[in-house]
């Protein structure tokens, strides 16, 4: 999976951004959302930290703490947009929308094709920015949390009240859709130990 600037770090805390292919409303029209929190526990067990999230119906911003490994960061988050896109297109199909499904499959390109590619589920990359600071961290949870409430979408009235969100944690302390672990907590974690 292609990224506009690769992580050129083995360890660290970064806000990452992917998006559905068209911006297509995937996850609401198959209600996947349970797709992201299994990448999540994945990413637990292999010791990194979910420390924010918040799953739109067609893009996810989460706020990852990645502990050193092995495997590069860029090839961690492509495994988990290949484990969610089979996953949701596996839902399109069990659903029954061919027309989203040929959609997705006209999207993959000729080369893509060539190597076996059947759907084009993503966006080509993803984004990516270091929290380099306890500021810039609120401030782009701040983003991600407030995303449901303005704009187009209005899908919930406050930030607390979009389930699929580390919003409720961060204002009232009670986890909602998934248990993240404060941001501020990383200070005592050692990320550049392996946790392999």
């Amino acid at each position: 999976m292609p990224v506009k600037r690769k992580i050129p770090f083995d360890n660290g805390h970064f806000f990452v951004t992917f998006t559905c292919y068209r911006w297509l409303h995937l996850f609401a029209i198959t209600n996947s959302y349970d797709l992201v929190y299994k990448w999540f526990d994945l990413l637990k067990k292999q010791g990194h930290y979910i420390t924010g999230f918040v799953i739109m119906p067609n893009h996810i911003h989460a706020t990852i703490a990645f502990r050193k490994t092995a495997k590069n960061i860029n090839v961690i988050i492509g495994d988990g947009k290949r484990f969610i896109g089979y996953a949701l297109v596996d839902r399109l199909e069990k659903i029954g929308h061919t027309d989203l499904l040929l959609q997705l499959k006209n999207g993959v390109n000729k080369s893509d094709k060539k190597r076996g590619k059947v759907h084009e589920v993503w966006e080509d990359s993803f984004d990516w920015k270091e929290c380099i600071s306890e500021a810039y961290t609120w401030q782009k949870l701040d983003y991600m949390h407030e995303n449901p409430c303005v704009g187009k979408w209005h899908l919930a009235e406050n930030a607390t009240a979009y389930l699929h969100s580390s919003a409720s944690f961060y204002i009232s302390g009670m986890h909602a859709g998934y248990k993240v672990l404060n941001f501020k907590e990383l200070s005592d974690i050692n990320l550049t130990t392996s946790s392999e």
